[in-house]
């Protein structure tokens, strides 16, 4: 009778093992039958969202067709579309593009099973979203007008007369941008000290621009100011490595830390084309695309080329995408007030 049951189970085991790859293998023919991949993403199209759809089209034959745009412009429109009943987006990515969506109920509850290998605040408790990069935000000067040796390396540097009227940063709602510098202040100085150095620093006459973080440290690359804040060191390095005049810093006493949040969209127009992207971009061969364009990979056998950017390098004040949600309008509010 025991020998008969052992028999049994091998024979279950055995039935079983194929199974699982059959899913695999059907849902990558669905895709295929889809043919197509709508991408909402904030990442840079250039060097690494076009290398993700050349990999991608070349691995399993399936199209991404990317749309970019920041974290609050694609909640927005695919709210829109929500609203409108013609969801186009699959699958969004951005810092808090997935709690606005689960507020919404236009998320999908999915996850691939890959997120079981990545650090606990890279994935949704809930099951909604998972993190594709590591990111922090700081500074960088423009090497041609500040002597590398001489940059500011502190939040109070940046009150040096020097510096008045040579300082840029975004005004989106968004951690990538003023509001984000001012919720690091906040979080790490508290209330009452914060709003002390914000005043001051309001007096330096820093230059606002509509556009992404990318778009801002371009800024000082061209020279027009000397100092970019708030960017992301990824772009800094890449722009040196080509030859601009640009140089990143790693600010003291902290820096903003958080995760780009990728998940699917409830109602997906290509589900399954959706979900085979969502498991390629934290698979390691997809992590190491990320790698490649300088970003700082979720997945922690994939390191970041630069050791500086890797997690715990530096000292950070981590930003979860719940809390960026909810309290960036408190920290836009203050921005309005005070620049």
């Amino acid at each position: 009778m025991a020998r008969r049951h052992f028999i049994a189970l091998c024979v279950s085991l055995i039935l079983a093992a194929p199974s699982a790859r059959a899913a695999d293998a059907a849902l990558i023919a669905a895709a295929k039958k889809e043919g197509e991949v709508v991408w909402y993403t904030t990442q840079i199209l250039d060097p690494l969202v076009l290398r993700m759809q050349e990999a991608f089209r070349k691995k399993y034959g399936v199209e991404i067709k990317p749309v970019r745009a920041n974290s609050t412009e694609i909640a927005l429109r695919i709210r829109n579309e929500g609203i409108a009943g013609k969801v186009q987006a699959d699958v969004y990515d951005g810092s808090t593009t997935a709690e606005a969506l689960k507020q919404e109920k236009l998320a999908l509850k999915w996850l691939p099973e890959t997120a079981a290998e990545l650090p606990a605040d890279y994935v949704d408790p809930e099951g909604y979203w998972v993190a594709t990069n590591y990111y922090i935000n700081t500074a960088a000067f423009n090497t041609d007008l500040v002597k590398p040796g001489t940059e500011p390396k502190h939040w109070n540097d940046l009150l040096e007369p020097r510096f008045k009227g040579q300082i840029v940063w975004g005004n989106s709602v968004s951690v990538s941008a003023a509001a984000g510098f001012i919720g690091t202040v906040i979080k790490h100085l508290g209330d009452d000290k914060a709003m002390d150095y914000l005043r001051k620093l309001s007096g330096q006459k820093i230059a606002s621009v509509g556009a992404s973080a990318r778009v801002v440290i371009d800024q000082a690359i061209a020279g027009e100011y000397a100092v970019s804040l708030q960017i992301f060191p990824e772009h800094a390095a890449g722009g040196a490595a080509k030859g601009a005049p640009i140089c990143w810093i790693p600010m003291a006493p902290v820096m903003a830390a958080n995760v780009s949040t990728t998940g699917i969209t409830a109602g997906a127009p290509h589900p399954n084309a959706a979900k085979l992207l969502l498991e390629y971009l934290i698979s390691e061969e997809g992590q190491a695309i990320y790698r490649d364009a300088q970003y700082s990979p979720a997945h922690p056998r994939v390191l970041s080329l630069d050791p500086e950017l890797r997690p715990g390098k530096h000292p950070v004040v981590f930003v979860t995408p719940r809390e960026a949600m909810d309290a960036l309008p408190g920290w836009v509010k203050v921005f309005k007030d005070l620049f």
